[in-house]
């Protein structure tokens, strides 16, 4: 069977662009590698996304995929190895399964980046952590560290310090760079101290966390502080190495044509946090995923 449209992700750019898909009557599908949702399903709170001032990532992307499959979503579960263009159609070759179609949209989003210091591997799943609401409860009255000073770095230790002792917040630039409703919920909460100026160059323990070593940009002066656990938001890495066919920019982001989402590719799209663009929030993302399938929907229809 040739598709008209396969999706490849499930998180909230590649719903959003199924929900306008369907709408359009295309013959689609929508490929994920794991769990619907994508990484915004991990967050503990959201208070951004219009119309709902506040509910967890997880609530807000069972929403996506129940509106979805309302309108008649399949969700195939594979993982996808490439993406060739055949002409009339792309295939795409998945572990399970290979598809056609005459479009694709990528919305494969992206994964926590690493430090890459001594420890940070070690000790991944016995005290290091890229995911406070997965993990935080397990530090219930400890003291921990979260490294990173943008939105999510912010969002997530504020979440943390309703769980844990004592959180130190460990950040290179002399201020924050989340937003100043946020910076000021962590500034009010009694059991946060940060440490600005300051980069880990160290996770340290035996069996499980003990501390982390970190040192100051200006002075070089390293000091060790006591932890059990260390939460890392540093930023993304997309997940766009499988696709060896289309162009990206020097940090693997896919380029794509800003008015259509076009990829280098003809009828291969891309939406969401895994192409070249300034903002990475769930709201870009909705808009994003309209517009590529849009876009596809035209594509189909010999419109583009």
């Amino acid at each position: 069977m040739i598709y008209d449209l396969v999706i490849i992700g499930g998180g909230p750019a590649g719903l959003s662009a199924a929900i306008y898909g369907l709408r359009a009557r295309l013959n689609l599908i929508l490929i994920e590698k794991m769990a619907v949702g994508g990484q915004i399903a991990l967050s503990d709170n959201i208070e951004n996304y219009p119309g709902f001032p506040s509910l967890s990532g997880i609530e807000l992307m069972q929403k996506f995929e129940e509106h979805a499959k309302g309108l008649g979503l399949n969700i195939i579960y594979d993982e996808i190895k490439d993406i060739t263009d055949a002409g009339e159609y792309k295939i795409i070759r998945g572990v399970d399964g290979t598809y056609q179609a005459k479009t694709a949209i990528i919305t494969v989003g992206a994964s926590p980046k690493r430090l890459n210091i001594p420890g940070e591997k070690e000790f991944t799943g016995r005290g290091v952590s890229y995911c406070a609401t997965c993990d935080g409860p397990f530090f219930k009255d400890e003291d921990i560290a979260v490294i990173g000073g943008g939105d999510t770095a912010v969002k997530e230790a504020n979440y943390l310090t309703k769980i844990v002792k004592s959180t130190v917040l460990i950040h290179r630039r002399k201020e924050l760079r989340a937003e100043k409703i946020i910076q000021e919920r962590l500034h009010n909460a009694e059991n946060v101290i940060l440490k600005l100026e300051h980069i880990p160059v160290s996770i340290n323990g035996i069996k499980t966390v003990e501390s982390v070593t970190i040192e100051n940009v200006k002075t070089k002066e390293r000091t060790t502080v006591p932890v059990k656990g260390v939460f890392i938001f540093i930023g993304i890495i997309p997940q766009t190495s499988f696709l060896k066919n289309l162009e990206k920019d020097e940090n693997g982001f896919i380029k794509t044509d800003h008015y259509t989402l076009m990829t280098s590719m003809p009828g291969v799209f891309c939406a969401g946090d895994a192409h070249s663009k300034k903002l990475l929030q769930v709201a870009t993302a909705v808009g994003e995923g309209a517009l590529a399938a849009t876009s596809a929907i035209e594509f189909v229809c010999g419109v583009c």
